[in-house]
């Protein structure tokens, strides 16, 4: 099955920017800091700034918070940063020259998170999740992107992929790690409490589904299940995957009804799974009617 890698990303980008101002805020206060800068600067380009993070974990404050940069370097940083999501190849073009150009810089985090979202909305898994890994490496509190990875990686495993459960084992550590941290993440000044509680929950959303997707691959259909039903909970829109993979472990463990019903839901997305989400509707149906009309 070839998965959409670009449905609901576009959604939850916004939300990476209001996470990372108040997860900048919580560091200000002692808490852990965390959110993801890549998401955050392709959120700024959308012209939805909300509110001015100040802290000196951000590299758009003024120069008496942060070392000057090179003033080539600063011009780069902001090009990149400046790109639309519509304009993802221009986006990699700049972002692979920044890095190669600037190897001490401190927007490579930034960067390498930036790059992490601009390829997975170009099919590029495995350069995502290079990228992803160099971005958390240098940000370990990026929980977006913490998020993303712990998504994207069991969703590219295949029957020939190598070392596949060690990929699996980093996976639930990522997204384990992005849940652990999103409650510590205070509300930023100028955010109301539903853009931010949707926020955390859009990005809560894709940690769930990471590890249903993990417990999916390793054949735990009840524990899949237990993680698909809280993100789809968290956010009903975000993902057909998260109501496909739904509706095929409950259908393996015979909860047709309840198969039948994510799959209902994964058909009235667009896109590649609509027309066998609209088909294993109606096979699951079909095998819960016989048990409905069961008298036992």
């Amino acid at each position: 099955m070839r998965w959409n890698w670009r449905a609901g990303l576009l959604s939850v980008i916004f939300a990476a920017a209001i996470l990372l101002m108040g997860s900048s805020a919580s560091a200000q206060g002692g808490a852990p800091a965390g959110g993801a800068a890549g998401a955050a600067a392709a959120a700024s380009s959308m012209s939805r700034d909300i509110a001015r993070d100040t802290s000196p974990l951000n590299p758009e404050n003024s120069l008496d918070l942060l070392e000057a940069a090179d003033h080539l370097e600063e011009k780069s940083y902001r090009e990149f940063k400046g790109i639309s999501p519509e304009n993802m190849a221009k986006k990699i073009d700049l972002g692979e020259q920044f890095l190669k150009r600037y190897q001490h810089s401190k927007y490579r985090a930034v960067v390498y998170s930036g790059l992490a979202v601009a390829y997975l909305m170009t099919n590029q898994v495995q350069k995502m999740e290079a990228a992803g890994e160099q971005a958390v490496a240098l940000n370990p509190k990026d929980v977006q992107m913490l998020a993303m990875l712990g998504q994207t990686i069991p969703r590219a495993i295949t029957a020939n992929t190598p070392d596949s459960q060690n990929r699996l084992e980093k996976a639930e550590e990522y997204c384990k790690r992005a849940i652990g941290m999103i409650p510590t993440i205070a509300k930023p000044t100028g955010v109301d409490d539903q853009e931010f509680t949707q926020a955390k929950n859009q990005t809560l959303a894709i940690a769930h589904s990471g590890l249903g997707m993990v417990n999916y691959r390793r054949g735990d259909y009840a524990g899949s299940i237990a993680e698909l039903d809280q993100s789809v909970k968290l956010d009903p829109r975000g993902d057909a995957t998260n109501y496909y993979v739904l509706g095929v472990a409950n259908y393996n463990t015979k909860h047709f009804s309840d198969a039948a019903k994510a799959f209902g839901q994964c058909a009235q997305f667009s896109g590649n799974l609509q027309a066998i989400c609209k088909d294993s509707a109606e096979k699951a149906k079909n095998l819960a009617a016989p048990l409905s009309d069961d008298p036992e």
